[in-house]
């Protein structure tokens, strides 16, 4: 089957059809950066991450986007606590963002725009809504007049009239922001300055941008007027993305995205992940306490990316031991090819059962835990026939067969991110090299050849001294490092 989404837009899974054929365009809200990331960025990202390598697997060209908020209270707020500036917490989170995803080996975006880096975008923005009528100034702010959009609310499936009726009760007459809109429901796009914050100069006077039109700018200066893809948390659909469609498509007459997709949030031990519970975790926490980044990649994989997941000891634990049978498959290559096996040129993939049945898994809205099935099959597979080499001198299976098994398996799984490399050989320190061991095969075969059978236990008990496990077989001995 074609690749068919899930799109929060029209509540129905559709096939997927891009702007440009062969190219998708695809962004993604970011973090804002005020502190370290945490899980639910950590699942935002690999799952991002994943559909961006599974896309260019099907074989398209993807721009993948994805912008950092660096201006917001938050940021201001732990400024003055550590007095410090806006600029100085933005850039040092921003880093520590990088550090944190190169170990969860998320690939880095084709661009990062600042909101920041777009204010010349944002103030133009804010100019055609004015001009349009879509907005209004007030005071030295600048507000979204909600009820001119008339199709507000068809993402999220929420009517102004249901909010109206609920919000009655809340609305406080005597906040100062409240009394400069026209309409309760009417959102900032510019606040005036405010003493000790940064302000850029703009029409309305000095000011900052508001949070929904930042990413409905930085979309438009870098992808266009209509993308394929905008991604994010489940979180988002209100009000940001909400206000980001409003804005945009009440400036350009067009959709915004074709599709919108929205993974589901974290939950840990049952709980909504907050600091207060004292349950909040970040990413350089949990890979502090020895969880394998692999691992946690594949935690976020089992699970539906649509659905809320529950991070909990036991739900770890169980990713760790489904990578270890994943990584031991994938090593297990490397001693069944001695080494020698390369990573293929593509024509293995071709007509082969196990990408046909990944691709018809994952095609069904990026169904990554039935595509992980195939993984675990291959996986098994590989380190069982090498466990028959070990203690029979010879697989079950043709050793080429395998070699293609093994090749798919590598392919597989770094579509879904999932990486593993032999260890560096312990006996390296003791100078012994892969030329070495050749060496003292060939002198343990010419002493056995001799009938010195003496000298040639004595080798193979050096090289198992060392690591270095020989097998005999019809064909020759071959070897590994345990």
């Amino acid at each position: 089957m074609a690749l068919t989404v899930y799109n929060t837009l029209s509540r129905r899974q559709e096939p997927f059809q891009t702007v440009e054929p062969g190219k998708v365009k695809m962004y993604y809200c970011g973090v804002t950066v005020y502190d370290y990331c945490h899980l639910g960025h950590a699942r935002a990202c690999i799952v991002w991450d994943v559909v961006r390598r599974y896309l260019q697997f099907l074989g398209y060209e993807v721009r993948y986007v994805q912008n950092f908020t660096d201006i917001d209270d938050k940021i201001l707020k732990r400024a003055r606590q550590e007095h410090s500036s806006m600029e100085a917490v933005a850039e040092r989170f921003i880093q520590a963002y990088f550090e944190d995803m190169a170990q969860l080996g998320i690939k880095e975006a084709d661009e990062y725009p600042r909101a920041t880096h777009t204010i010349n975008g944002i103030q133009r923005l804010i100019h055609e809504l004015e001009n349009k009528g879509f907005a209004y100034p007030s005071a030295g702010d600048v507000y979204y007049a909600v009820r001119q959009f008339a199709d507000y609310g068809k993402l999220s499936g929420r009517r102004l009239e249901d909010m109206q009726a609920g919000a009655s009760d809340r609305v406080n007459v005597d906040d100062p922001e409240y009394q400069k809109k026209k309409d309760p429901f009417d959102f900032a796009l510019w606040k005036a300055a405010r003493p000790g914050e940064p302000a850029w100069k703009s029409p309305w006077g000095a000011g900052r941008p508001g949070w929904h039109i930042e990413c409905s700018a930085m979309v438009r200066d870098r992808l266009g007027e209509t993308i394929d893809i905008h991604a994010g948390g489940a979180d988002l659909i209100f009000p940001h993305h909400e206000n980001e469609i409003a804005q945009s498509e009440a400036v350009t007459g067009k959709p915004l995205a074709t599709y919108w997709l929205h993974n589901g949030m974290v939950k840990v031990d049952g709980e909504k992940m907050s600091k207060s519970l004292g349950n909040f975790t970040t990413i350089r926490d949990l890979l502090g306490r020895g969880v394998d980044p692999m691992a946690v990649r594949l935690f976020v994989l089992m699970a539906q990316y649509r659905t809320p997941i529950d991070f909990t000891d036991e739900a770890i634990a169980a990713a760790t031991n489904g990578w270890h049978t994943i990584k031991d498959g994938l090593l297990a290559g490397w001693e069944l090819g001695n080494g020698e096996w390369g990573l293929g040129t593509g024509k293995e993939l071709t007509s082969n059962p196990y990408v046909e049945r990944f691709t018809e898994a994952v095609n069904d809205d990026f169904n990554f835990p039935g595509g992980l099935t195939v993984l675990f099959e291959l996986a098994k597979k590989l380190h069982r026939e090498r466990n028959i080499l070990l203690h029979e001198g010879k697989t079950e299976t043709p050793i080429e067969e395998l070699k293609i098994q093994w090749q798919t398996l590598v392919t597989l799984a770094e579509v879904l991110g999932l990486t593993a490399q032999p260890e560096a050989p312990k006996n390296e320190q003791d100078g012994l090299s892969d030329a070495d061991i050749e060496d003292l095969i060939q002198r343990r075969q010419a002493a056995r050849k001799a009938r010195n059978f003496a000298e040639g236990d004595r080798i193979r008990n050096e090289l198992q001294a060392k690591g270095i496990t020989l097998i005999d077989s019809p064909q020759g001995t071959r070897w590994h490092r345990n």
